[in-house]
Formats: structure tokens, sequence, C-alpha cells
């Protein structure tokens, strides 16, 4: 006979724990094992009972579902946390999902929806609700941010940007670093170029919008 399927509960609502309780232990096959009303309690018995599966609120007084997520991976690694929860916030969503939660599902699920969650979590098979995984995609077709300009500088680049940034003539870069006027202006060609600009003014403007210099 297979061992029933050990879950945790760390919700600090406790109506929500009892429901959950008491829909879980009609399933086949799984074993609501503890229950935790905040995310200390919920890493305590986590340790102590080595479970399966959490199911995760996000959103609780002291340490959020977030952190929770975090240390309680840490201490006991092969579980698999799923988050259940009211909050669709990229600033909630996306930091839970990188301190390790496995799936993410709204309370409004179905019970059957939750036992399949949890089914499919110690398969290995993450269950996502449709929303999330809708801004999940959306986040990864948006376009990355051009790096900026100035990376594309070597160092001695750099080196004389700041300096004619500064106020410094040619002349006044060459015997600061120890290089011919033609180097320099060899270099600040250069720097025109990458940088997109087209005279040394412009390019001071960046250099101090970009924080390159004080």
């Amino acid at each position: 006979m297979e061992q029933p399927i050990k879950v945790l509960l760390v919700d600090d609502h406790e109506m929500v724990r009892i429901g959950l309780s008491a829909v879980l232990g009609t399933e086949d096959g799984i074993e609501v094992v503890g229950e935790a009303s905040n995310g200390q309690d919920g890493i305590r018995l986590a340790r102590q009972y080595q479970p399966d599966v959490v199911l995760m609120d996000l959103v609780m007084e002291g340490m959020d579902g977030i952190e929770t997520t975090r240390r309680l991976l840490q201490q006991v690694p092969d579980c698999k946390v799923i988050v259940l929860t009211s909050y669709l916030d990229d600033e909630k969503m996306y930091p839970v999902i990188e301190a390790g939660a496995f799936s993410y599902l709204l309370k409004t699920s179905r019970a059957q929806e939750i036992a399949q969650a949890i089914r499919a979590a110690v398969k290995g098979q993450p269950i996502l609700e449709s929303q999330v995984a809708s801004k999940i995609m959306n986040r990864f077709r948006q376009p990355k941010e051009a790096a900026p300009a100035h990376q594309e500088l070597t160092e001695r680049e750099m080196e004389v940007l700041r300096l004619i940034a500064s106020g410094k003539s040619n002349q006044e870069v060459a015997d600061e670093l120890f290089i011919g006027v033609k180097t320099v202006k060899f270099h600040v060609t250069n720097i025109l170029a990458k940088l997109g600009v087209e005279d040394r003014t412009q390019a001071a403007i960046y250099a101090y919008r970009h924080g390159l210099v004080e």
C-alpha cells in the first residue's frame, strides 16, 4: 500500500485551515499532517513532519509567505510548496516563485483542483493558475531593455570620458593618463561613436546623467 501524500497547511485564517483540512481529509491518498497559523510555526512543523507538500498562504502577520517559503525550502528542500492565495499582484507572485514555490493557485480554486495540484506536485508537475501562467508568459514576451551604451566602453575609454566630463582638455587628459594627445583623440572618437553623441559636451552630459561622474 502506497504511503499517503503528507500535506502541511500554513495559513493565518483558522476557517481556511479548517475548510482545507476537511476537504483534503476526504481525498484518497492525501493526509493533512499539520496546520500552522504563521510562518515560524510552518517552518517548525515542516522540520518535524517532513511533508511532501505545503499549502502556503502569502499574506500573513509576521513572516509572510514569500520569506516562509524561502526559509522552509532551505531546511526541507525535498517538499513542494503550493501557494494558495487570493492575490495575483506582481510584487507577491514573482518573488514567491523565485523563492522556490512549485505551484500557484488561487483560493477560488475548487477542492478537486487543489487535490489535483497536490498529486501533480509529488510527481514533479507544477500547476499554475491560468492567470498566473498568462502573466509569466507576458513577462517573458516583453522585450528586454537595451544595455546602456557606456557598457561598450573599454576601461581606458571610461577613464577618458570621466576626465573630459570633468572639463579637461585633450592635453590635460594625455598628461594625466601618460599617453599621447593623438591617442586621446582616438579614444574620444571611439567614445562619441559608442555613446551615439556628436561632441564632447554631449558625452559629458551623458556621463553625468548616467552617474559615471559626480
